[in-house]
């Protein structure tokens, strides 16, 4: 047995980080997962230092042989500005980074992947075109919004999700492959927008909003399993946090509620995986506070 906790979408919700840290404490898990979206929307660059790694670190001292291997990638609201600080705890043991990397867990291998197809939004910093330079109406193309400076236009204008998942996926079996991936595959119930009976210049808008790329890549090469978030509110719409592409195993931990939201596994029987609406904790782990 591998027990595992995963969350994402934390929103630079400190409660949510403090209710999640008292948990590890408790439970002390093999692994710890974090999804993407992990940072508010101003502030990214002091809530990684002052709260986020902060926190870890400080179980880090409290657990010591039983601190958990914690793997983390961003999300495309977390600016590209926070990445040092990021690597920086990285480098520190606090976490793994895995976004565009491989990481070995028990037998298994972690790939991480931060980006997600168009989005309306103007931050860019973590979108790609998914498998082609078609964008959804409404949507706004890589090249035409806000992105970090030295991210090339070649790049903006011509990079993939497909392209970047064969990269780092490369000839590797996937059969024990957890792909901590921040957008969901396509057309699941861990994709669904509320997006129903709305248009742009008269076209319906799919409400499904996740990856082709990244179905495509469960459905050629059966990764065990996905851990996925971005779509807040595909529970709520759904009724389901999982799926199943293939062999695939898919959870999300996205929620569109104040709560975390805190999936339990065991990596080597992810289907009965639960997953628990907790209260935000009202002890905060600050730089302060430690």
């Amino acid at each position: 047995m591998i027990p595992c906790l995963f969350v994402s979408d934390l929103h630079g919700d400190a409660g949510r980080v403090a209710r999640l840290l008292d948990v590890v404490a408790r439970e002390r898990p093999h692994a710890v997962f974090l999804g993407g979206d992990l940072l508010p929307g101003v502030g990214g660059e002091g809530f990684v230092d002052g709260v986020l790694a902060a926190g870890f670190e400080h179980l880090r001292r409290d657990l010591g042989p039983a601190y958990p291997a914690v793997f983390v990638i961003l999300g495309n609201d977390d600016p590209y500005a926070v990445e040092g600080l990021v690597l920086e705890a990285d480098r520190r043991g606090t976490w793994r980074y895995v976004h565009g990397r491989s990481a070995a867990l028990e037998g298994f291998t972690v790939y991480g992947y931060n980006c997600v197809p168009p989005t309306p939004f103007r931050l860019k910093d973590w979108e790609r075109y998914d498998v082609s330079r078609y964008v959804d109406p409404g949507c706004v193309a890589p090249e035409d919004g806000s992105h970090a400076p030295d991210v090339s236009a070649y790049e903006l204008r011509h990079a993939t999700m497909a392209e970047d998942l064969a990269r780092l996926t490369a000839d590797g079996d996937l059969g024990r492959a957890v792909c901590l991936f921040h957008s969901p595959p396509y057309r699941t119930t861990l994709d669904r927008a509320a997006l129903d009976d709305r248009r742009v210049d008269h076209v319906a808008l799919d409400v499904h909003v996740g990856s082709i790329a990244i179905r495509r890549l469960c459905e050629a090469r059966g990764p065990w399993l996905g851990l996925h978030g971005h779509v807040h509110e595909s529970a709520r719409l759904t009724g389901r946090w999982q799926d199943r592409i293939g062999p695939t195993v898919l959870l999300s931990a996205a929620h569109d509620g104040p709560e975390l939201a805190l999936v339990r596994f065991d990596l080597e029987r992810p289907e009965g995986a639960t997953r628990d609406l907790l209260l935000s904790n009202p002890f905060i782990f600050t730089s302060d506070s430690l």
